[in-house]
């Protein structure tokens, strides 16, 4: 889509801090809350339904999930005007638009499942500190994505994705809370999350602009109508939630835990590799340039400080959003502005529980095809970035090696059931083992293996140079 000279010349366009005519700029900025919308609040979804209060569960504790969903709109917009307007050193003062991590969903089930509100404060105390470490990654971050390239971040964002797939299909199916019930898995479950599929990939392969761009949002919303007709849809909890309610500190409380601070702080690396690649892809898509040390170190320290100002109240941590990398290179527009107007919707809308509690409202197969498409697009990214690595012998036993045990111990968790706690909590996640095998064999291992070393271990299949 070319860009739209009536908002402004080619330069201009160009040009961060340049701010569009209102009546263009706040359009511009819907889109951008548009586009990441149901990405930014899917993970407290899964995270409250890995605890036993989400979705179907009937627990008492539901309305913390219409909290926690509040706090991921006003914190992707909190995070996201540390981006756009900055803080001193904070932000890379560019179009980048935060919102509630994937990368960390992985992490978060294994502290939190089956274990309801109380295991909030182990998982909200590794948040902040997590986050904290996170900014403090900025202050090193040129030197370490020697460690991290393609090979190791595309297996890892591979992992990411595999390990949110199975969640798809659960949801599609009618949910956790509807296993071994004649409803799980039903035609009637089924039916609904395919009209969400069906509608998100026809409009994504056939519709241009921001149809394409909200293909999900859209899917979801002709989903709702066709749970809503088939009786699927209740509003109970939006007459009960508050008009207005301000975010409360410490509201699920702070506890500290090893596995919970070790998860984040590796998770870290992996999330500040993944904005290096956004701010990267700004300014060349949008500038047509390089982003420049300022920006990735400023990012980075926006990056972890968003993700620990959020975990103080009850947020999950925050990252940029890929989607809207794209949306900035579809329209155009580089301006930071823009932006920052999209993160004023966000936080306006964290400000009224009311919207927490109509995405509540939304029929646990209806999300699940949504999330079907979106888990399946992060494995298919983290296989895009593996397009960029060499298939060499080297290289194949590397991947080979970390996906096999990463994603066996994720898929045979009780392999591990004699390990302590904390160390058990983080192998069986699979993501952490994955990532530190590929790291530490791409930095020992020789740079080429002879054909004889390898032949033997892959039947006559050890790839080509």
């Amino acid at each position: 889509m070319a860009a739209d000279t009536s908002i402004g010349t080619a330069e201009q366009l160009r040009d961060p801090n340049y701010t569009p005519p209102l009546h263009k700029a706040v359009p511009l900025g819907i889109q951008h809350v548009l586009a990441m919308f149901v990405s930014n609040v899917t993970p407290a979804i899964i995270v409250a339904g890995a605890a036993g209060f989400g979705f179907g569960s009937n627990s008492p504790d539901f309305p913390e999930l219409i909290y926690m969903i509040q706090m991921s709109m006003f914190f992707a917009g909190i995070a996201t005007l540390f981006q756009t307007i900055g803080l001193g050193p904070i932000g890379a003062k560019l179009p980048i638009v935060q919102g509630t991590s994937f990368a960390f969903v992985p992490i978060m089930i294994p502290l939190v499942a089956g274990k309801g509100v109380e295991a909030l404060p182990v998982l909200f105390g590794g948040v902040m500190i997590g986050g904290l470490f996170h900014a403090f990654i900025g202050t090193f971050i040129g030197r370490i994505r020697f460690a991290l390239p393609p090979l190791v971040t595309g297996l890892i964002v591979t992992m990411i994705g595999l390990a949110l797939v199975r969640i798809g299909i659960q949801y599609a199916a009618g949910g956790i809370p509807a296993m071994n019930t004649p409803e799980y898995g039903s035609l009637l479950n089924w039916s609904v999350a395919l009209v969400v599929i069906l509608v998100t990939l026809g409009l994504k392969f056939y519709a241009r602009g921001m149809l394409s761009v909200s293909a999900v949002l859209i899917g979801l919303l002709a989903g709702y109508v066709v749970a809503y007709a088939l009786g699927m849809v209740s509003f109970a909890n939006v007459a009960r939630a508050a008009d207005f309610a301000i975010p409360d500190p410490f509201h699920f409380g702070f506890e500290f835990s090893i596995a919970a601070v070790v998860g984040f702080c590796l998770m870290a690396f992996v999330s500040a590799v993944e904005t290096v690649g956004d701010v990267s892809g700004i300014t060349k898509g949008g500038a047509g340039r390089e982003a420049t040390d300022k920006e990735i170190t400023g990012a980075t320290y926006a990056d972890g400080l968003g993700s620990a100002v959020a975990g103080v109240f009850g947020g999950l941590p925050n990252t940029s959003f890929s989607q809207n990398v794209g949306l900035i290179a579809m329209t155009g527009v580089m301006s930071r502005h823009v932006v920052t107007i999209g993160a004023l919707f966000l936080i306006a809308a964290g400000l009224v529980p009311k919207v927490g509690a109509v995405i509540s409202t939304i029929p646990i197969e209806v999300l699940g095809g949504g999330v079907i498409v979106m888990f399946g697009m992060v494995v298919a990214a983290g296989i895009s970035m593996l397009s960029d690595v060499t298939w060499n012998r080297r290289n194949m036993v590397i991947f080979a090696v970390s996906l096999s045990i990463g994603f066996g111990l994720q898929l045979e968790p009780n392999a591990l059931q004699y390990l302590p706690d904390t160390l058990r909590i983080l192998a069986t996640t699979g993501l952490l083992p994955a990532a530190l095998i590929a790291i530490v064999l791409n930095l020992v291992l020789p740079e080429e293996l002879m054909e004889d070393q390898t032949e033997e271990i892959s039947g006559g299949m050890g790839g080509h140079d």
